[in-house]
């Protein structure tokens, strides 16, 4: 009776230290989760604890029981599976599955990438947009006091614009305690172009966070609901109408027992209601920007670039390897959210050989073959140009500016504050523009770029027209520090634009005089060539 209850005791012991160890660790109940087979290889380990504390015996003893033998027999066998697992799911012995799990077409960069309006380019780095955030939290005294701002700041492309958004989270235990029952009522939204920031306040308040805690946390809310599935990389979003959500990935293994990750599967999780809906990545709503991660993506294309003819020759001869370069950024394309690198040679070569783009909801992968200058050596040209101010270059951008690929980044000062912009061209990284606004820093390039002959000015072929006609309105403008009269004639909607500074005359003119005028067309003003008094009044 009592070697009953000592062994009924003991299998209660193991179970209260699985259920405590799940709860806490929340393992995916899958094969393919490394987390389940350390959660299997800490309860065997505590079996044989308490197996050996109720036994009581000398290490002879230990030696000598079958039961201790089948338990540790049973961890060896674990252990060699996993170990055989993980080394025939490596690139080791897959590196042709490894290099396929990634489709690359060759993109034109021209054709892909067209230019941008100045109010879409973002200007600010997630470092500056944590600065933005904590400002406008702190003029929030109804809440700053319980609610601190999350880390996240997902980039998304929000209404064709690009912004980054982060969830509130409980300043500290108490506080979730006593804000808990209302959830979190509010998250950030940063346009990253104009810099406005707004805390979107909430009707009902987000009861399912990464700072909640118990049943509530996100992580083992989802967890309880798909106990097979293993999520990658959550981010925060919101829908076309601001609702926030969480988009959770889950990983698919494509390579052996755990290799070839890609995702399988999305769920979105209603951040204030937890309602979740499980969908296929092919049938992700088309708002959802993040389905794969950067870092992922990343990996993906490292594995295509260095593994052409094998693991062994990646490490060693490393013909024909190319790799990602150390750090990336995003680039709204399509009403998506594509992850932009650079790609260099393995051999760690100052320059790029192209650079790669990757669609963080589709997985479609672009490689534009363009030479130039790594990301990290763009960088050290635009500090050097202001290097008497100690300004430090934010990861760089990729544009198109005229049809030339041109890193664009943001110069900032010790406390993170943006202070300036620069433009460094791709294929030749000497030429650096600096500005104080992004409108002064593109005319300065677009200068650089005459100077150096890499823009030409276009021929003017417009055919030059001539009328003759009374002056029935006329009015003055200053056009970049430079006087302009812009003249109607009499039976005509055309405006005309007369340069002070080269028909300085103007000035007499009056309304109702008769003129002759010489111009070339425009889109909104006809440009004159010359313009001359016929009647006097």
């Amino acid at each position: 009776m009592k070697k009953s209850k000592m062994k009924l005791a003991a299998i209660i012991g193991v179970l209260v230290i699985a259920v405590i160890y799940y709860y806490a660790a929340l393992p995916a109940l899958n094969i393919h989760s490394a987390d389940l087979w350390v959660f299997l290889f800490v309860l065997l380990i505590a079996a044989a604890l308490i197996y050996v504390r109720r036994k009581r015996m000398n290490l002879q003893g230990l030696k000598e029981d079958k039961g201790i033998k089948a338990i540790l027999g049973v961890l060896i066998l674990l252990v060699v599976f996993y170990l055989a697992g993980t080394l025939l799911s490596s690139p080791i012995v897959n590196a042709k599955k490894y290099q396929k799990l990634l489709t690359v077409e060759d993109g034109e960069f021209t054709q892909d990438i067209q230019e941008m309006s100045f109010d879409q380019i973002p200007l600010l780095d997630k470092a500056s947009a944590e600065i933005l955030g904590n400002r406008e939290m702190g003029s929030m005294v109804d809440m700053v006091s319980q609610f601190e701002v999350d880390e996240l700041y997902s980039q998304i492309n929000y209404q064709n614009r690009p912004v980054r958004v982060s969830p509130l989270r409980y300043a500290n235990l108490i506080k979730w305690l006593t804000n808990q029952r209302e959830g979190i009522p509010a998250y950030i939204k940063i346009d990253m172009a104009t810099q406005d920031t707004e805390l979107v306040k909430l009707d009902e308040g987000m009861k399912y966070t990464a700072s909640d805690h118990f049943n509530r946390n996100i992580y083992r809310h989802l967890r309880f609901r798909y106990p097979t599935y293993i999520f990658n990389e959550l981010s925060f979003e919101i829908d076309d109408d601001g609702v926030p959500y969480w988009i959770c990935p889950v990983k698919k293994f494509n390579i052996g027992l755990f290799g070839g990750a890609t995702v399988g599967h999305v769920v979105l999780c209603n951040a204030v209601t937890g309602e979740t809906t499980d969908y296929k990545i092919e049938d992700v709503p088309q708002w959802i920007d993040r389905a794969y991660s950067a870092d992922l993506l990343v990996e993906l294309y490292d594995y295509y670039g260095t593994l052409k003819h094998g693991y062994f020759n990646s490490v060693l001869g490393q013909k024909d390897c190319l790799e990602t370069t150390s750090g990336y950024n995003y680039l709204v394309k399509d009403d998506d959210v594509w992850v932009y690198t650079g790609v260099t040679s393995v051999s760690g070569d100052q320059s790029n050989v192209g650079f790669v783009l990757i669609n963080q909801r589709t997985m479609e992968t672009k490689y534009y073959e363009v030479e130039g200058a790594t990301e990290k050596s763009a960088m050290s040209s635009a500090e050097g140009q202001v290097q008497h101010l100690k300004y430090k270059a934010t990861f760089p951008l990729l544009l198109n500016i005229s049809g030339e690929p041109t890193y664009f980044m943001a110069l900032k000062d010790d406390a993170g504050l943006v202070k300036k912009y620069a433009m460094v061209n791709v294929q030749k990284y000497q030429i650096v523009a600096i500005g104080d606004t992004v409108g002064a820093c593109k005319e300065s390039y677009g200068d650089l770029m005459y100077e150096n002959g890499i823009k030409k000015v276009e021929e003017d072929t417009r055919e030059v027209k001539t009328m003759t006609g009374k002056i029935v309105k006329i009015a003055q403008g200053v056009v970049e520090g430079n006087s302009h009269y812009y003249i109607m004639l009499e039976d005509s909607d055309d405006i005309f634009d007369v340069p002070v500074v080269e028909f300085i005359d103007v000035i007499r003119y009056e309304d109702g005089q008769e003129v002759t005028v010489e111009y070339k067309e425009g889109e909104k003003t006809n440009t004159v060539r010359s313009i001359t008094l016929t009647e006097k009044r």
